[in-house]
């Protein structure tokens, strides 16, 4: 096995008994990007010279025999929203080209103190808008197991790097399940934690009250090392409560026997490829073959989620990016002969299609006349989305769903048709708008192009979506099937 393939734990383990040197697991990880992102294209900048840098500490610690902290001198990348002190973030918009921040990100602070090291940013859909990648300033991601195909989004390039192997793993932010349908059209894992578990100081906002940080990473286990160091009340972020942080990686070997399955019947809709279809199916069959007992339930609301979301998502980002003006934040238009000039043209040109359509139509349902007619009921259908996943996690221990209604779709073949495009959210968004944690896990393969599903549980029992993933991952093994790129 090449380093750059090792996951935390196997990283770890090796480190600490000297078996590898952090540097030459660093070296590993550069190379392959060297080698790869001409291709793949999933990192818009990186740090090569300081990480090996930290690299050569590690190994210096390593060497008088210190013990070293479970991320240290293992490497990982970054999605290009979250704020990095020295690394230039871009949220890839030309809007905030060239920004180098002053300041981490509160999770950027807790994987350097656990000894991360960041070896640079991943592409992403400009200000996490969108669900293919497609829409950076800086060119499309392409996925590494097809060239030709997107790698789901927004956080795309963080899916294909680990996917690649470029990285050991990545952060990404999920609004509408912008980490786990990217970790199934890449094969990855791809963990969505409940609202407010983990801090979101210093992720440059979409929707405030849909935004979560989670992991995208090769294997459960390490979902869960992630989420214990990332995981936790922020003072600088007044949407974590002071929840304990469990050790999630302590029930991951209980096995899923007994364990109540809920089937939506609504989870399966028209135009749905019926090869995953077929993958769900098989899944369920293995997960019964492994103690698990599934039932029917139903979310009567799940239709009306995607058009509930696509009401509140654009006010919210309406209301966050109107601090791009050219005079507070962001591009400053230099032909501007006037203030008015400033805002319209430095907004006009630092912005691209995707966000100013957003913009727009947040913009609009926000307005004196349109507020009570679509953002108040869509508030209000929300409430239902969130007491149908109530209701129904009270019945049953999980939930099962699709991640994503068909596999990778080819680069291009959406981008003129933004409402098939939103489409490929309709699995993922209910789940944010009723702020519970869900994991996307490989399940199959589709004309050699990989299969997701999601599982979810109540708000705060990630441990029990963990637990039940990583049964299912060790009996099925699908993680270990690797892109050849």
């Amino acid at each position: 096995m090449d380093l750059n393939q090792l996951t935390i734990k196997e990283a770890h383990q090796k480190l600490s008994k000297k078996e590898i040197s952090s540097l030459e697991l660093t070296k590993a990880c550069i190379e392959r990007i060297k080698k790869t992102d001409e291709k793949v294209h999933a990192f818009l900048a990186t740090d090569f010279k300081n990480a090996e840098k930290q690299a050569k500490e590690v190994d210096k610690k390593i060497k008088k025999g210190e013990k070293i902290k479970m991320l240290e001198g293992v490497p990982c990348s970054i999605k290009d929203i979250i704020i990095t002190k020295g690394i230039e973030t871009t949220a890839s918009s030309n809007m905030l080209r060239n920004y180098v921040p002053l300041f981490d990100a509160t999770v950027i602070t807790k994987l350097k103190d656990n000894g991360a090291i960041i070896l640079g940013k991943n592409n992403c859909d400009a200000w996490a808008h969108g669900s293919s990648t497609e829409n950076s300033d800086f060119g499309p991601t392409h996925n590494p197991w097809d060239l030709d195909r997107v790698p789901g989004g927004s956080s795309g390039g963080s899916a294909a790097a680990v996917a690649a192997d470029q990285i050991i793993y990545s952060l990404g932010t999920d609004t509408g399940g912008s980490i786990r349908q990217p970790a199934s059209l890449c094969g990855v894992m791809g963990l969505k934690p409940t609202y407010g578990r983990v801090s979101r100081y210093g992720a440059i906002a979409m929707g405030s009250s849909l935004d979560c940080i989670g992991p995208l990473t090769k294997t459960v286990e390490d979902s869960a090392i992630l989420l214990n160091i990332i995981a936790g009340q922020d003072a600088k972020d007044s949407t974590t409560p002071p929840r304990p942080v469990l050790d999630y990686t302590k029930n991951l070997d209980k096995g899923i026997k007994g364990m109540k399955i809920g089937l939506p019947k609504e989870a399966y809709i028209d135009g749905m490829d019926q090869g995953v279809i077929s993958s769900m199916e098989t899944a369920v069959r293995d997960l019964e073959k492994l103690g698990a007992k599934f039932e029917e339930i139903s979310l009567p609301n799940l239709a009306y989620g995607l058009a509930c979301y696509y009401i509140i998502m654009p006010s919210e980002v309406s209301s966050n990016l109107g601090r791009y003006d050219g005079i507070r934040y962001g591009y400053q238009d230099k032909e501007a002969e006037n203030l008015f000039e400033v805002y319209t043209k430095s907004r006009a040109k630092g912005f691209g299609a995707e966000a100013k359509r957003r913009i727009m139509i947040g913009t609009y349902v926000l307005s004196a006349g349109y507020y009570d007619a679509y953002y108040k009921k869509a508030m209000r259908v929300r409430t239902l989305i969130k007491q149908d996943f109530d209701n129904a996690l009270n019945k049953v221990d999980l939930i099962l769903m699709p991640t994503s209604p068909r596999p990778a779709f080819k680069i291009g073949e959406k981008t003129n048709d933004p409402l098939t495009m939103y489409l490929e959210d309709i699995f993922t968004v209910t789940i944010n708008l009723a702020g519970v944690p869900a994991i996307s896990i490989p399940c199959g393969f589709v004309n050699n192009l990989p299969v997701g599903m999601q599982l979810i549980a109540q708000q705060f029992n990630e441990e029990l979506i963990l637990q039940a993933a990583h049964a299912y991952e060790l009996a099925s093994g699908w993680h270990k099937i690797k892109p050849k790129i």
